[in-house]
């Protein structure tokens, strides 16, 4: 079996904000709604509770994020995701869902520092004065889908693999040393 690579081999920039590629993680796209045994079946995955509605939960390496009313985002270390897929297999077997490996056709970014959130407030819609610790947004960052999360002293940015180098690019200009905001 090949090693997992990331998107960018761990590109990173330091500007006013510093910008890091991270990963490869572990991603699985969990589709069920009025499942039997959903938070169950997370918690056993993730060590997390299901999110509410715009949130993420959060345990150690593990994490679920609600991305839409019937759609979770499970983030595991990169080698469980296929155990993780087995597990929801077993526990939500016979009902409606899909449970679907996305780790490689990801792209995880950390944006980190006292004025990360004006980094990412150039490129987004996004009220980040507001955005509170857990709360997840599912946006665009410029032309491009994104979901992002505080998490300590940053972001956490996730994007499709496929433009990964545009936004990280996007990024990198975006906290390039004199475009602060005032």
């Amino acid at each position: 079996m090949s090693e997992p690579v990331s998107a960018l081999g761990g590109a990173s920039f330091t500007g006013f904000a510093n910008v890091r590629e991270i990963g490869p993680l572990g991603m699985v796209t969990l589709r069920a709604k009025d499942v039997a045994g959903l938070a169950d079946a997370v918690k056993a995955v993730t060590g997390t509770a299901l999110p509410a509605t715009r949130r993420i939960e959060v345990a150690g390496d593990c994490a679920c994020a609600w991305m839409s009313p019937d759609e979770y985002l499970l983030v595991v270390p990169y080698a469980q995701a296929g155990a993780a897929i087995a597990t929801l297999n077993a526990a939500l077997k016979g009902q409606h869902f899909l449970a679907a490996d996305v780790s490689d056709a990801r792209a995880v970014f950390r944006v980190e520092g006292d004025k990360a959130a004006q980094a990412l407030a150039k490129l987004s819609p996004v009220d980040f004065a507001a955005l509170q610790p857990g709360e997840l947004r599912r946006t665009r960052a410029a032309q491009v889908a994104a979901a992002f999360w505080q998490q300590g002293n940053g972001y956490t940015v996730v994007c499709f693999r496929s433009v990964g180098k545009y936004v990280f690019d996007l990024l990198s200009s975006s906290a390039m040393p004199g475009s602060e905001l005032a």
